[in-house]
């Protein structure tokens, strides 16, 4: 039999996991103009008890791709990953494909990220060129000099699902993702442009309000409760 004690204990349980779904959703919203960021979603499950429990989720979708003209900006027009290296010579997954060169003229990401093996691009260059298929060359103006200085890797996970969410866009696998498969022979780099990130700005709106009116009923029920249970108490002096 439920006492009103456990009642009030399971809406505090229950409203504390409203907060944590409502930090998700303020998370999303303040990453809708960061490129590449991937929607986290904070899905709760009311179990036989009554109480709630909650799972983080990461919707991979590709969000879409938008034309930037810098020769740097590569876009992934599908599912996978790129592998970047930190200065420490941690091994990152990332979809976000703003990259830059560092003082020594490597392709590295905004936060210093080396992208793949370390693609090195010459001082003087005429054009450079990165193809659908992750090769950066360097081609002259007339032409008939073409040199490929590298190749920017996509990989991929049986579960990407299963990825720990680091830094900056940036994921880390996991036993539950499983460990990365190299792509090969496929056309889904395109240079100039950027992936922009997949939240739903109208649904997460709609979730805020949702949520809010959730809370504020729960809240007036765990006070009705309250009531009832200080005036049982009067009784019993």
């Amino acid at each position: 039999m439920t006492t009103l004690q456990g009642i009030i204990n399971r809406g505090i349980v229950n409203a504390e996991l409203q907060f944590e779904k409502m930090g998700y959703i303020s998370t999303n919203v303040a990453n809708y103009n960061t490129n590449g960021y991937k929607n986290v979603r904070f899905e709760q499950i009311l179990d036989e008890n009554g109480y709630m429990t909650g799972v983080e989720r990461t919707d991979f979708r590709p969000g879409a791709i938008q034309r930037t003209s810098r020769e740097f900006d590569v876009a992934i027009d599908g599912m996978g990953f790129i592998p970047v290296t930190s200065p420490t010579g941690d091994v990152t997954y990332t979809r976000e494909g703003s990259f830059k060169l560092d003082k020594d003229g490597y392709l590295i990401t905004n936060d210093g990220y080396l992208v793949g093996d370390g693609i090195q691009i010459p001082i003087n260059y005429d054009n450079l060129v990165i193809n659908p298929n992750g090769d950066v060359e360097v081609i002259s103006n007339d032409g008939k000099d073409r040199e490929i200085l590298g190749n920017i890797p996509l990989v991929n996970f049986r579960n990407p699902e299963g990825l720990k969410k680091s830094d900056n866009n940036k994921f880390f696998l996991t036993a539950e993702s499983g460990e990365p498969v190299l792509l090969k022979e496929h056309s889904r780099f395109k240079q100039g442009n950027i992936e922009v990130t997949n939240i739903d700005m109208l649904n997460e709106v709609n979730s805020i309000l949702r949520l809010n009116a959730s809370m504020l009923a729960s809240f007036k029920v765990m006070q009705t409760i309250n009531d009832m249970y200080s005036k049982a108490l009067q009784l019993n002096q």
